[in-house]
């Protein structure tokens, strides 16, 4: 059986999750959306869960996308990335992680 800490893998940091998940740039009523990578065999439910246990907040939904891995090439060598999973976690209003 998997722990919430083998569910999520780690927050993604990018300029466009970023936006999302601050209050300022989202807008007064929008809910806030913080992006983790986590394990590919999760579901929604098991996502769901393993956020609130960690970070002790209150989860309205859970989006997920499968993300196919690049291929990429060094010299002579052809390989590629691994596929991964991303989840979009919306939290109910006036929750706010402080991952950023």
């Amino acid at each position: 059986m998997k722990t919430a800490y083998n569910i999520i893998i780690k927050p993604i940091q990018t300029e466009k999750s970023m936006a999302m998940a601050m209050p300022e740039k989202a807008g007064s009523n929008k809910a806030l959306i913080y992006t983790f990578k986590v394990d590919r065999e999760a579901n929604k439910y098991a996502i769901k869960a393993a956020v609130e246990e960690i970070f002790k907040v209150k989860v309205d939904s859970v989006r997920t996308v499968r993300v196919k891995g690049k291929p990429k090439t060094t010299q002579r060598n052809r390989g590629q990335r691994s596929d991964w999973k991303k989840a979009l976690v919306v939290l109910k209003e006036g929750q706010r992680l402080d991952i950023i």
